[in-house]
């Protein structure tokens, strides 16, 4: 309950049989420090799982695209043709099926800015920015933020994104949210909204002493050495805006809503929400300067089952424990090394399978501030809380 750290929260409602396929991942891990080493978690991982083929990573993209392309034919091809109550079935399904899929690319994207994808780093940069610029994504940008969010994963005070507040900072306005309307009104805004607001107002991220902007080279968050990728950054961003411009000039703003808009509303919702339920779970520990060291905070994540979208996503969604150990790590050996450091990470390693949408619920109702434990003697360990 105090400094032991695995302390099973209230049970909630539901089946006997839910409770306890459950139960474990509402155990609160352990937060002191772990009787392991980052290289004991390497050594246990097979050394092929480190390597990086040029080939075998763009065999995934090249199949990511392939699937792009065919489902834009499709409906721009045929969906025209269709009667009215299959053409209004057939638009929502594109939709869903492209963003999922979409989804994949970003996560390569992501890849390329974690040096995941090849030996080369010129190459890697090259492709990410190609493709999070096509997904209106300032590549070197979010690139920098999100190394410094795994820099610092868990830190009250140096995370970058999804920072929870303790209850003394929560907006006036939070408790009048924390009901059922008000979560739902809130997952709406995040899910839809959460994504751009994050960009170009740092939203949800980590407190600067002045404005942060992710557009902006001369913002806080960027160093001098990376103001020039800031600008280029922008640059691929600006040129996908005007491209998308001259589309709708000639074909028309509602075929490019679409055909991409809504597909990258999708993209957004969901990379929001893996986000989201990767760093927030009532059994996570967060910790302030006192007690953040780079394995714990690293160790505060958790495994998800997104069911047949994990392979769609490329099992970044029940991989990410390990890809905060080793990020550059290609994202097809994420599974392999998954399973072989569990049994190093025991009880540090955090893995639930309740339903998303679940789970969803379940984080907005429970983890909405964090605070340390009462009695508790370690000073720097918060934990969500959800009582005014």
């Amino acid at each position: 309950m105090g400094a032991g750290g695995r302390m099973s929260l209230p049970p909630s409602k539901g089946s006997d049989e839910l409770e306890s396929k459950h139960r474990d991942a509402l155990l609160r891990v352990p937060h002191s420090k772990p009787p392991f080493t980052l290289s004991q978690v390497k050594k246990a991982i097979p050394p092929h799982c480190f390597r990086r083929s040029l080939l075998h990573s763009f065999s995934y993209l090249l199949y990511d695209l392939v699937l792009v392309a065919l489902f834009y034919y499709i409906a721009t091809t045929y969906f025209h043709h269709f009667p009215s109550p299959l053409f209004h079935l057939a638009w929502p399904l594109y939709w869903a099926v492209q963003g999922c899929v979409l989804t994949g690319v970003w996560v390569i994207a992501h890849e390329c800015g974690h040096h995941a994808f090849s030996d080369h780093q010129w190459l890697d940069d090259t492709v990410g920015l190609i493709l999070h610029s096509a997904l209106l994504v300032p590549y070197f940008s979010w690139k920098y933020s999100h190394r410094r969010h795994h820099s610092n994963t868990g830190s009250l005070d140096r995370d970058e994104v999804f920072v929870p507040k303790p209850k003394s900072k929560m907006p006036r306005y939070s408790k009048f949210l924390n009901n059922p309307p008000g979560r739902v009104l809130s997952l709406f805004i995040t899910l839809t909204l959460g994504w751009p607001l994050y960009l170009a107002f740092n939203v949800s991220g980590r407190t600067y002493d002045r404005f942060a902007c992710h557009y902006d080279p001369y913002g806080p968050i960027y160093s001098d050495r990376e103001r020039a990728q800031i600008y280029i950054s922008d640059a691929g961003v600006l040129g996908v805006a005007y491209l998308l411009y001259k589309l709708a000039l000639s074909r028309g703003l509602a075929w490019v809503l679409g055909v991409y808009g809504v597909p990258l509303l999708i993209v957004n919702g969901f990379l929001v929400l893996i986000t989201y339920l990767q760093h927030t779970h009532p059994a996570l520990p967060h910790y302030n300067s006192s007690e953040w060291d780079w394995l714990r905070g690293a160790l505060a994540t958790v495994d998800r089952d997104y069911g047949i979208l994990n392979k769609v996503f490329h099992n970044i969604t029940d991989t990410h424990v390990a890809h905060h150990l080793f990020s550059t790590m290609p994202h097809y050996h994420a599974m392999e090394a998954t399973k072989a450091i569990r049994p190093v990470l025991g009880e540090y390693y955090q893995l639930d399978r309740t339903p998303i949408y679940k789970a969803m619920w379940r984080e907005a109702r429970e983890c909405v501030y964090v605070e340390q434990d009462e009695g508790d003697h370690s000073k720097g360990v918060f934990w969500y809380k959800n009582k005014f």
